[in-house]
């Protein structure tokens, strides 16, 4: 029945828990993660008299968080982003510090190493210049070691941040399971929301954010699924996933992001994104990775360049030069999954042609290549053994034994070239600076025909240092130590014993030319300028980039790489920063907004109060009034 005590009883009580909650809200102004709470009033059911219905006072629906599903959504989003690009700006500024050094980077060293064989170039009888080539040769391979170990530790650094971030979301995986369950039995009690045990879900939630791309779908029980990734689920109601890492199937040495489901082990390494663990993951794939291989082919390049052109070159002994570099060879990783007999070996069959790319060989009835990044299928060539193997983008592949159907290889050209780099020659003697034959001519010679230096295409010919002697019979015929005639064309290549040379101008008949034995040749330096001129000319890249071109990109592009993520990282810190304002605005404490509940509040509890005072007067009143 509707009276004023009554009704100044449930506003009394209303508005003492409205007290109540604006003192939580007042001391909690500062607590991580904590959303205001407001006390929702609704009236209680009129009372009917003849007269019409009469209201029966307050009563208190629930007590709400002030909370915007939306604005907590963007505030994880950016979070999300913003420890992505934080986690790839790290990671790739201490790679561009290693390898974009202007002193010691890798441009340096290459520069610093050719530069070695100008000085040689400009007086190849001085001993002291050809051992401090051999000094920088030793110097420019102990750098490209030393790159190369950089980023085996970054690699490495990688795996440890991996299994981190995965034990660090399994923790937080198990706690948010754990609150589900809370919460649910808290909803079951008492069918009003547990406040304080919801923020404390949105703040594991939050930091679960930062490690890794969270959605959260809400269920009517009061619990939340939790889906990382591309929807991967991590908690649902009271069980979690633990999440953690798996050796590559082809690498063990590699780690990735997976979960054991039914007593198999998935890979979720292409379903995770954004947090620390995607930008890990990312800055493996996309830099660190093409990094490697890169600074492989570019040390494969260097290799092929000097080693061919140096065996065709003669030493301060008169000997033909040998190789001046050794290099390891492509590594051929075996899936754990073979189960047939079958192997491979690689090799590189042309620097020029190799793309950086890494490639899986697959059995499927017949032997099959693909891009391992882009699945895109590569055509070969050969029969893939040892006399004809199998050729595509530079590399030679020889398979051998009994595969089965679906044996696969996973091929990394480049990778690991830099483990076998080393220099091969140890005597400053030994570098070939100059070339085996020479070319002259005939002093009485009459025309205005010249010969260019010859050029060796063939430094395993025997006859190679043979003389031979080139004699005009007319002004458009030639014999060769006696053979021929053969008709001369200007400007055309004369190719014999191994080596080919040029004549050009109009010779006279009785001219002659002779190419022999470059004896004695110690200032020579014929083959040294080659050498250089193949390290200077466009080599790589299907003959579309320099060795030097190839060096400059490699630091370039990883300085691009740095920028942009530093970039996207500054650009989401602002995001962030105006996602957490907009968050705050709406359920963040607003100490004068409370002080002013505070006073309303308290005059609505004297009000009621002084209602109930008005009441007991009545009372009173009509007490007395009964007993005249």
């Amino acid at each position: 029945m509707a009276d004023v005590m009554s009704t100044a009883v449930s506003g009394l009580l209303a508005f003492q828990r409205g007290l109540d909650t604006t003192s939580q809200n007042i001391a909690n102004a500062a607590t991580p993660g904590y959303s205001r709470q407001r006390v929702e009033l609704a009236t209680r059911p009129a009372q009917p008299y003849g007269s019409g219905w009469i209201g029966s006072g307050v009563q208190i629906a629930t007590v709400a968080r002030v909370y915007d599903s939306f604005l907590a959504t963007q505030v994880r989003s950016s979070a999300s982003s913003l420890a992505r690009y934080d986690t790839i700006a790290t990671a790739a500024g201490r790679l561009d510090n290693v390898l974009g050094d202007s002193s010691h980077g890798v441009a340096a060293a290459f520069q610093n190493f050719v530069n070695a064989f100008h000085d040689v170039a400009s007086d190849p009888s001085s001993a002291t210049s050809r051992q401090a080539l051999l000094s920088q040769a030793e110097v420019f391979v102990s750098q490209m070691a030393s790159f190369d170990n950089r980023m085996r530790s970054f690699a490495a650094d990688v795996n440890e941040q991996l299994r981190a971030g995965t034990a660090a979301v399994s923790a937080l995986a198990s706690s948010l399971a754990q609150l589900n369950g809370q919460i649910t039995e808290a909803y079951g009690r008492t069918g009003q929301p547990p406040n304080d045990l919801l923020d404390q879900r949105d703040r594991l939630v939050d930091e679960l954010s930062r490690h890794v791309d969270v959605s959260v779908v809400g269920q009517e029980d009061g619990s939340a699924n939790i889906f990382i990734g591309t929807g991967q689920p991590l908690v649902v109601g009271r069980i979690a996933t633990t999440l953690g890492v798996a050796a590559d199937p082809f690498d063990p040495t590699r780690l990735t992001v997976a979960v054991q489901s039914n007593g198999a082990t998935i890979d979720l390494a292409s379903q995770v994104s954004g947090g620390s663990l995607g930008g890990l993951l990312e800055f493996r794939a996309q830099v660190l990775d093409p990094a490697r291989d890169a600074l492989g082919k570019l040390a494969a390049g260097i290799v092929e360049a000097i080693n061919g052109q140096h065996v065709q070159g003669m030493t301060l002994t008169g000997a033909m030069g040998a190789e001046f570099f050794a290099i390891g060879t492509p590594t051929v990783l075996a899936s754990t999954g073979n189960t047939g007999g079958s192997s491979l070996t690689a090799q590189i069959g042309a620097a020029g042609d190799l793309t950086g790319s890494d490639y899986i060989l697959e059995y499927t009835g017949s032997w099959e290549l693909r891009n391992a990044t882009s699945g895109a299928p590569l055509a070969m060539s050969g029969s893939g053994t040892a006399l004809d193997p199998f050729t595509a983008d530079g590399l030679r592949l020889v398979v051998a034994g009994v595969p089965a159907l679906g044996d696969r290889f996973r091929v990394e050209p480049t990778r690991d070239l830099i483990d076998g780099l080393a220099l091969r020659i140890g005597d400053p003697a030994a570098i070939a600076a100059a070339s085996p034959v020479r070319s002259t001519a005939a002093a009485g010679n009459l025309g205005s025909g010249a010969i260019a230096a010859p050029v060796v295409t063939d430094a395993a010919q025997p006859t190679l240092r043979h003389t031979v002697t080139i004699e005009f019979t007319s002004a458009s015929a030639y014999t060769v130590n006696g053979s021929g005639p053969f008709a001369y064309v200007p400007g055309a290549d004369i190719e014999v014993n191994g080596w080919r040379a040029q004549l050009t101008g109009a010779p006279a008949a009785g001219d002659r030319f002779t190419v022999s034995d470059n004896t004695g040749g110690v200032g020579d330096n014929a083959n040294l300028m080659a050498m250089i001129g193949a390290l200077e000319s466009p080599s790589l890249g299907g003959g579309t980039t320099s060795i030097g071109d190839a060096a400059t990109q490699i630091v370039s592009r990883i300085g691009m790489q740095t920028a942009q993520a530093q970039a996207n990282r500054d650009a989401f810190d602002v995001v962030h920063r105006q996602d957490v304002a907009a968050q705050q605005s709406v359920s963040g404490v607003n100490l004068d907004e409370e002080a002013a509940n505070l006073i309303m509040l308290q005059q609505a509890y004297q009000a009621a109060a002084q209602l109930i005072a008005v009441a007991q007067s009545m009372f009173d009143s009509l007490l007395d009034a009964t007993r005249r």
